[in-house]
């Protein structure tokens, strides 16, 4: 008998199997379905049509907001703009009214309205079996043909520059979702808004770093790390571009609500689900210029590892010890909701 598979992403070994057996593509297919790789290119003649569709099942307070950024996130990673989205939004039976439809959709909207993106369609539908609304968003945007990034595109001695630090995302999930549990183990008031903010402060968009660093350097490769967190970012990276990685846990910012919370409840921060920040993969040389710009425009970032010939491994030096790089098949969070 077949054994379940956990919440969260396929495993990249049986994604990757069902991906090879079951593939469809044209000839305009410039950049298809692959493992590492945030979105799909597609050749419209004097540009690129950049394509991806992602689902938020948590956060639902802010639904609506949070699907808008999160596929816009993968757009910008390709050096594409943002700029039509569509979303099937599925709500809970005996569950929803008017009033939750409408929040989720001025949520849409108004995050739309932040990106310059137009809310062009999708769907809705009360469903039977949920316990909570779920929003799938589909992105779409643009790209001239010779600005496509993608996230096979490091080389051997480029360096791995990460912004904002982790786990964005994931510190916001758990707050919000435990926030009940948290105010039960004494965490006061501020603590608890503070990390809750964390969507918007520092934010989970990527969008204007990953702008300001297309337009303005020799970016090699970017991904956006979500689930699976930081590590499986990295992996992700590294299989993509088909190169290895040596990575020093000192330079790597995580920030301190995340350290704090993760230590709470036993879970490792490399592991935590981390949109918000943003990998920038770029020639050695171009690496200070390039934090230098970042902070300047107010984004932290710091280099935190380079990459190496695939023969050495994808590995992470951790005070003064080199091992190899975590896996988390299923993200750390997900651990707090089976």
């Amino acid at each position: 008998m077949a054994s379940r598979l956990a919440v969260g992403k396929l495993p990249p070994d049986v994604l990757a199997r069902l991906l090879d057996k079951y593939r469809l593509e044209d000839d305009r297919v410039v950049l298809g379905a692959r493992i590492g790789e945030d979105a799909a290119a597609l050749d419209m003649g004097d540009r690129y049509l950049v394509a991806k569709a992602d689902p938020v099942t948590f956060a639902t307070d802010e639904i609506g907001w949070y699907a808008v950024h999160v596929n816009a996130n993968d757009i910008a990673t390709t050096g594409a703009v943002p700029l039509w989205f569509l979303a099937t939004v599925l709500l809970p039976e005996h569950q929803s009214d008017e009033a939750l439809a409408e929040r989720i959709l001025s949520q849409m909207y108004s995050a739309c309205k932040e990106l310059g993106v137009s809310l062009v369609g999708g769907h809705t539908e009360i469903t039977y079996g949920l316990d909570r609304p779920i929003v799938v968003g589909h992105m779409l945007g643009e790209v001239a043909r010779e600005q496509l990034v993608t996230s096979s595109g490091a080389q051997v001695g480029d360096a791995i520059v990460l912004t904002k630090g982790i786990a964005i995302e994931g510190t916001a999930l758990i707050a919000r979702e435990k926030e009940a549990d948290l105010r039960c183990r004494s965490y006061g008031e501020e603590f608890l808004a503070r990390a809750q903010r964390y969507l918007r402060d520092p934010g989970i968009s990527v969008v204007r770093e990953a702008r300001l660093a297309g337009a303005n350097f020799e970016v090699h490769a970017m991904h956006d790390p979500t689930e699976g967190g930081l590590a499986m970012g990295l992996h992700e990276l590294a299989g993509a571009s088909g190169v290895g990685l040596r990575v020093d846990a000192e330079r790597i910012e995580i920030l301190p609500e995340c350290r704090i919370l993760c230590q709470e409840f036993g879970l490792d921060p490399l592991g935590a689900i981390a949109s918000g920040a943003l990998l920038i993969v770029v020639p050695a040389e171009e690496a200070e210029p390039l934090l230098k710009l970042l902070g300047g425009e107010g984004i932290a970032a710091s280099v935190i590892g380079h990459v190496r010939p695939r023969h050495m491994g994808t590995l992470l030096k951790d005070h003064g010890q080199v091992r190899a790089l975590p896996t988390f098949p299923r993200d750390e969070i997900a651990r707090l909701f089976a």
